[in-house]
This record gives C-alpha cells, structure tokens and sequence, in this order.
C-alpha cells in the first residue's frame, strides 16, 4: 500500500505553535537588521548548478539537488546555501559601488541532514556586507550576530572565533601539493591527532610540526600568544592572529570567546576570519560565518565581503526552554 502523505525523511511539516514562533522571531530579526541598515533580497529557490556552487568547492556540491531544465536542457539546483546568491545579487543584480549590507531569510534544501535528526530543509536567515574591508565589517557581522541570537532568546552563547589564513599560510610554506593539502585538511577538521602526527613525521620538518600544533591551540585568549611562539614568524601568520587579538579586544568582558587554530569550516571559500557562536543545550553551532572576499569573482566583480547565517528552525525548535 502507498501512503501518499507520508513525506521524505528528514522532511517535516511545522505546525502551529512551532510555525507561529518560527514566523514571529523571522519577523523580529528581519527587522532588527533593517534597523542596522540592512536590505532585504529574495533569492530564487531555483537556479542554475553553476552559480549556486561558484567559489565553493566540493563544500555546497553534495548537499545539492539537482534537475534538468525542461526549456533550456542545462542543469538546475536547488539552492543548498543563500550566501551565494546574495553574492550574486550585489555583483551583478544591484551592482552598489560603495558598501552594500543585504538580509535574506528563506528555506533551502539538503540532498543529506547536516547533523543528527536535522531537518533536510532548514529554514536559512543571514546578513552579508559587501564593500566593506577588513576588522570594521568582520566586528560588525559577529556583533549582529549576538544581538540576533539573544534577540532569538539564547542571551548566553560563546564567540568561537579562527582563522583560514593560518592553515593557507603553512601549507604554502609546506610546500604542500593539493593530494597532501587535502590530507592535511581532513584531519585538521576531523581533529584525527592520530592522522596528523602521521602526517607530520612524513613531512619531518618545522612546518608539519607547526601544521600538527593547530589543534591544540583552543582555548581562551592565552592560545593566541602560544601561536605567536610555537607558530613561524612570516607575516601571514603575524597578521592572521593580529586580527584575532583584535577581536579578543574589542569583545573582551562582552562575551566569553574561544579561538580555534584548527577551524577549517568553510575553507574553500572563506578567506579571513571565520567565526561561530555556541550556547547551552546545543550540540553544535547555532550560527556561523566568516569572511570570504574571493567569492565575487566567480561572478566577475570581486568584494570584500563578510557574513552570518543560522538555521532559524533547528535555533528555535532545540531550544532547551521550547
């Protein structure tokens, strides 16, 4: 027998009063961000392959569906991901010269749940600025970040903060071929310790020492002075974690703040700081985001750019007090 309402796994319905408190929160954030100088864009959930995954690797590849065209015969996706396409609307649908701050907020979809008893279409809500280099716009984005989460209730959550710069910077003076950066790059973000020291005994030099340190130095703001130490003095490095003292600085007695050396999450499209904010009762992070001033230019008009995005629905509905 069929049963014809059943739906896919990981797929559900969301009904009343989780549907009220989901619209309701989008509502009040929405808002907050317009406040803050935000415009708000509607991405198409239909787009071709080619511009949903620009810039991003294998990362937005496997979680996206995919169907052909029946006007055009080329390939369809469905979006996995709105941080591109807001980066597509800035290059080419908006065009702005100066600094461009746009908000979206939308369902995407999943080929596979991204964690445990996760929804394969979670509900995205996110804000990019464009045009805006360097600490200003990084500070900016991580400081709407914690207003919207406590705005969404979760007043406690911890700023974890890393930096992609770094591993770039080793695996360059590793000489690394892209085989061994991969290597590397699994185990980096798998913290597989095992892996790495393997790793590092094949490499048998100060730099694969260095690329094996990474994952333990996590911790509070004591870490960035042991990286100072342990990690070489190029002026990658010196800058990477200069921009993460100056974070430590700016939220210092604000939020408590964690820095992860080893925080890779991204990797092939962020290029700066990366950042992600966790609470109380929640396995994982509650809202990510980092900088990733390459991505224009798969669309022709590279920008600086920096964001945040949550999944509203996974925010509210694991929520210890829902």
């Amino acid at each position: 027998m069929t049963y014809r309402w059943l739906l896919p796994e990981y797929i559900e319905d969301l009904l009343p009063p989780d549907a009220w408190r989901v619209e309701m929160t989008r509502r009040q954030l929405l808002d907050l961000f317009r406040k803050r100088g935000f415009q708000l864009v509607m991405p198409p959930l239909l787009e071709y392959v080619e511009s949903l995954q620009a810039g991003t690797g294998r990362d937005m590849d496997l979680l996206t569906f995919r169907l052909v065209d029946q006007l055009t015969g080329r390939q369809l996706g469905l979006r996995a991901d709105m941080t591109l396409q807001a980066a597509r609307i800035d290059a080419h649908g908006m065009n702005h010269q100066g600094v461009n701050r746009l908000c979206y907020a939308g369902s995407i979809l999943h080929t596979r749940p991204e964690g445990l008893n996760q929804s394969r279409e979670p509900f995205q809500l996110g804000a990019e600025i464009y045009g805006l280099e360097g600490l200003a716009g990084d500070i900016e984005i991580q400081e709407l970040m914690l207003e919207a989460l406590e705005k969404a209730g979760l007043p406690r959550v911890t700023l974890d903060v890393g930096h992609v710069g770094l591993f770039r910077a080793l695996s360059s003076l590793a000489g690394l071929d892209e085989k061994m950066e991969a290597e590397w790059f699994e185990g980096l973000q798998n913290k597989d310790i095992p892996m790495l020291q393997s790793l590092a005994n094949k490499q048998n030099s100060p730099i694969g020492m260095a690329l094996r340190r990474l994952p333990d130095l996590n911790g509070g703001r004591t870490v960035l002075a042991q990286a100072r130490a342990q990690l070489p003095d190029v002026p990658e490095i010196k800058g990477a974690l200069a921009q993460m003292e100056a974070v430590a600085d700016y939220f210092d007695g604000r939020v408590p703040l964690n820095f992860d050396l080893a925080e890779l999450r991204g990797y092939h499209y962020h290029s700066g700081l990366v950042f992600a904010a966790y609470a109380p009762g929640y396995s994982d992070a509650v809202a990510r985001g980092g900088r990733y001033d390459e991505i224009g230019r798969a669309f022709g008009r590279a920008r600086p750019a920096t964001g945040f995005s949550l999944d509203l629905r996974e925010l509210l509905l694991s929520l210890p007090d829902a």
